[in-house]
């Protein structure tokens, strides 16, 4: 019960100085993630954290499926439509290009070989936009930036999975399976129950006398536990079901009240938090010392480097504004997946595994620092004559 006292006094303590933070460079999560350094076995050890037990990697697989299926119940199929260019672009050229950046940048500055910076690189290839909240959020910066990071992030989770079990199975882990039968299933199985499902529940909600007495809200959270429930038993993909299942709902289900909404986010927001307070519980010296300089210096490139000059490329005669296109090629954040995939690496006992993991949880550190940040000063920084300027700064395309 530790680990949830220290969760509810960080949580006190973050709301008496929101007020404090939201005009500094401090966020939520950064000073959530600051206690769990504090309180953990690497400096006061009041709380016993340990990558290895079985409800640390159960505490962030769960929180990845509320964070997918909550951006995806904000992208109703419309939406996605508008946004399926863009995406295309950020999911088939940004997110390879920056994978291979990260895993040539780990071959150079570290100890690794190409077939475990690949893996590395496959970890961190996924990007997270919970640390660009002010951003993403914002009505002021325009929808189809925010959808853009929302689709990005909740797809390129699922599709990084594969990849990484493939890498896995090739050091002869157990996580992995490189029977391409397998991951093909899983990924089509993934995509078709998170369709399925709200479907069906679509369905029920137009049988007369039920439609009438349907609670929107729990309507969608009902879906979103079956999904993940059902997923984990054929063992379908439970990131992509959830994403899936998110927009399908989105899309089919009735649309749930402004305050029932509010409340969803603020359930799901509590239960990121609680995983970033264990993560920083996890981070102790001597884990952040075996990275080695190289790791250290990789983490730096990855974020201001490779991660921004992937989606740049990547967004070549788009008809995303300069701004814009800059926004985008920052927020980058490496946050859940990359923590899970990276527990699933610890937990492989592969030859370098500690090593891996240390140079992924410092690039995951290291983002939460920097992007969390700076979400709001980015956000102030595009508002401002967005609309006067657009039309000059946009590029045909």
């Amino acid at each position: 019960m530790e680990i949830v006292a220290a969760f509810g006094l960080a949580l006190i303590v973050a709301a008496l100085v929101s007020g404090v933070a939201s005009r500094t460079p401090l966020s939520t999560s950064l000073l959530v993630l600051l206690a769990g350094v504090a309180l953990g076995p690497g400096i006061l050890g009041w709380l016993d954290v340990r990558p290895e037990a079985a409800w640390v990697s159960l505490l962030t697989e769960v929180t990845l499926v509320i964070v997918l299926f909550t951006d995806g119940h904000r992208l109703p199929i419309s939406e996605l439509r508008d946004t399926a260019r863009l995406g295309g672009r950020a999911l088939v050229l940004a997110m390879p290009l920056t994978m291979i950046g990260i895993a040539s940048l780990a071959v150079l500055l570290t100890d690794l070989d190409w077939s475990q910076a690949l893996l590395v690189g496959a970890v961190l290839a996924p990007t997270d936009p919970v640390f660009a909240a002010a951003l993403v959020q914002r009505d002021e910066i325009a929808g189809r930036l925010r959808r853009l990071l929302n689709l990005e992030s909740g797809i390129n989770d699922g599709l990084a999975l594969p990849i990484v079990l493939v890498l896995l199975a090739l050091e002869g882990t157990p996580q992995g399976s490189s029977d391409p039968v397998v991951l093909t299933g899983e990924l089509v199985g993934g995509v078709v129950l998170g369709i399925t499902v709200p479907a069906l529940v679509a369905a029920l909600t137009r049988i007369r006398g039920l439609s009438s007495r349907a609670d929107p809200a729990l309507l969608a959270l009902g879906t979103g536990i079956a999904i993940f429930g059902i997923a984990e038993l054929v063992h379908a993909n439970p990131f992509l079901a959830a994403f899936a299942g998110g927009v399908t709902s989105a899309s089919l289900l009735p649309r749930s009240p402004r305050s029932s909404l509010r409340l969803g986010e603020d359930l799901s927001e509590g239960a990121k938090l609680l995983a970033v307070l264990v993560f920083g519980a996890l981070l102790t010296p001597e884990l952040l010392a075996q990275a080695g300089w190289g790791g250290w210096v990789l983490a730096v490139l990855a974020l201001f480097l490779v991660r921004p000059a992937a989606v740049l490329v990547s967004m070549l005669s788009s008809r995303l504004t300069r701004r814009e296109r800059l926004a985008a090629a920052w927020f980058g954040p490496k946050g859940f997946a990359s923590v899970v995939y990276g527990l699933l690496v610890l937990e492989s006992d592969a030859p370098e595994a500690q090593q891996e993991f240390a140079v992924i949880a410092v690039c995951v550190a290291l983002s939460i620092l920097v992007h969390s940040s700076t979400d709001v000063p980015v956000a102030r920084w595009m508002t401002p004559d967005d609309d006067k300027d657009d039309a000059s700064e946009r590029i045909g395309g």
